[in-house]
């Protein structure tokens, strides 16, 4: 490539320098040869200048680093072009700013992984795979992260597990391994790849999970057989048994790095942290139990406690103006981090919460802190895979004998009034039957809002109103401890919205409509599917044929 005396800042003095070659890491498979007619630029912006032209690289997202010989062949940061020489190397080291994107990344290298703070290494959890193609595949990729985003990861547990890129020795065993398997059926003995393998597996399994279950430590093993044969175990029954067990052990070990750096979803299980008759491992464990991918999340990035605080009073404040969604939404987004950690570690009562966090029981505020809890959407959801299901649902309930089927024909006395909520209302009240609970466990019909009485006796219930006529459609309101949350909703979207207000309080499900809420959680919202009841699973298999494959 020829340059122009523009691209050379001193020309005058440039035929005093002697040409040179440097080898320039533009990639890990790019590797490019520059020639420099005019010799080595005398400051870096001008080398960086003339590396941006040639490999049309946008100014301003990426660095230089220098190979030095004195100290192993080690990169460091170009300060000065003085530090290079006639055919030394040098690397393009690209600058992510992630202010613009909508996921984050801290790609640590595992040799500084043990002095890695929890700001850097907890944000290694919300990788997304997409990031790969930036970052997993190069350790010469700087992450900017946004003051206002923070630790989150951003999707849930998926189909089917991605398998990471591993270290370029351990990809070159395995092909070679697989290339034999591939041949005569042998499978790889190298032990040395393990413990590479296992590390990157269980950073990639905290993106989505930090306490993964049986079923999901079942999925990793058999993607990695999958994509890599030659890891099969012979004695297996299924070829990779012994690979879940390893997977085990390394995440405790790998939980138990990371609490050491102040995860606060691992270090609220901690010994320390619990009461005195609560010191064991196993006691009062506080995880993700329903599909949640942000149950304890880290303060973002540059917040305390005390501001977060005074960002709660500030909202205090917010939901009493009106048309005000846009800044309610910002700051409970804020304060996400804060309000989890107190319901979570402290579990006050509703009535509290509902006090100290009136923003969270809005309607709108509610879907948005089931997305963020999960990375899903609440109400979209619930109704798209409810309205899928109803066409099978309704022959399946009115299959049932007995007094079942006695209380599933009153129920579909209200189709006379054909609508789509009547339609949802009638196919969710014949669920509950068919699964076997009691109706009234969740439902309380009363005929006017006199009726009503007192909150105090209901812990769970979703209070339906009649309307004047027939054709007036009811309205609910939803109980939770004897306090008052919500009113004013058709049942369908009440249902829909207890879901989500189970998830935002860290409530767990009524023992008599286990059930119904499982497939509430596993069938219309689509959270953690992989294992259900036998109930709830034969249910699945009725409605969507293969009870493993989520409807999309």
């Amino acid at each position: 490539m020829d340059f122009t005396d523009s691209d050379v800042p001193d020309a005058q003095t440039s035929h005093l320098r002697k040409p040179a070659i440097l080898r320039v890491i533009v990639q890990d498979h790019i590797i490019d040869k520059l020639e420099l007619p005019y010799g080595v630029p005398d400051t870096v912006d001008e080398l960086q200048s003339i590396v941006q032209q040639k490999y049309r690289l946008e100014a301003g997202k990426f660095i230089l680093h220098y190979k030095d010989v004195d100290f192993g062949g080690e990169f460091f940061s170009l300060a000065s072009t003085k530090d290079l020489k006639d055919k030394d190397t040098i690397k393009v080291v690209h600058i992510v700013d992630l202010s613009s994107i909508q996921f984050v990344v801290t790609d640590l290298d595992r040799s500084d992984a043990g002095a890695a703070s929890i700001s850097d290494r907890g944000s290694s959890s919300s990788s997304a795979t997409a990031a790969s193609t930036a970052s997993s595949e190069s350790g010469d990729t700087i992450i900017l992260l946004s003051p206002d985003h923070g630790n989150l990861r951003l999707k849930s547990w998926p189909s089917k597990f991605p398998i990471p890129r591993f270290r370029n020795e351990t990809e070159l065993v395995l092909a070679a391994g697989n290339e034999a398997f591939n041949k005569d059926g042998c499978p790889l003995s190298s032990t040395a790849i393990l413990p590479d393998i296992l590390e990157s597996l269980a950073e990639s399994i905290f993106e989505y999970v930090a306490y993964p279950t049986s079923a999901q430590f079942a999925d990793v093993a058999e993607a990695l057989i999958q994509k890599h044969p030659c890891l099969k175990e012979p004695g297996s029954y299924n070829g990779c048994y012994g690979w879940q067990q390893r997977l085990k052990f390394k995440m405790g070990n790998y939980r138990s790095k990371l609490r050491g750096l102040g995860c606060p979803e691992l270090e609220v299980n901690s010994l320390q942290k619990k009461r005195a008759n609560e010191k064991m491992p196993a006691k009062n464990m506080k995880k993700a139990r329903k599909g949640e991918a942000n149950y304890l999340p880290p303060h973002p990035l540059g917040e305390t406690k005390e501001n977060l605080e005074q960002q709660r009073l500030e909202l205090l404040g917010e939901v009493k103006k009106r048309d005000n969604s846009q800044i309610i939404s910002e700051k409970m987004d804020r304060t996400f981090s804060s309000r989890r950690q107190e319901i979570v570690t402290l579990a006050p009562s509703v009535r509290d919460l509902k006090e100290r966090w009136p923003a969270l029981f809005l309607p709108e505020q509610i879907k948005e802190e089931y997305k963020r809890i999960t990375t899903a959407n609440l109400e979209s959801t619930f109704m798209a895979n409810l309205d899928h299901c109803i066409p099978k649902l309704m022959p399946l309930v009115m299959s049932r004998g007995g007094a079942a089927k006695h209380k599933i024909q009153k129920i579909m006395e209200l189709l006379k009034i054909n609508t789509v909520e009547i339609r949802r209302e009638v196919a969710i009240r014949c669920l509950v039957v068919y699964l076997g609970e009691n109706e009234d466990s969740l439902f309380e019909y009363v005929d006017s809002e006199s009726q009503i009485g007192d909150f105090e006796s209901r812990v769970v219930k979703i209070l339906v109103t009649k309307g004047t006529t027939a054709s007036d459609p009811a309205s609910t309101t939803i109980i939770i401890e004897g306090t008052e949350v919500l009113q004013g909703l058709d049942v369908p979207r009440a249902c829909a919205l207890l879901m989500g207000l189970i998830y935002a309080l860290n409530l767990s499900y009524p023992r008599e409509l286990k059930y119904t809420c499982e497939v509430f959680q596993k069938v219309f919202l689509k959270l953690d599917s992989q294992k259900c009841s036998p109930k709830v699973t034969s249910l699945k298999q009725k409605l969507l044929g293969n009870p493993f494959e989520p409807h999309s």
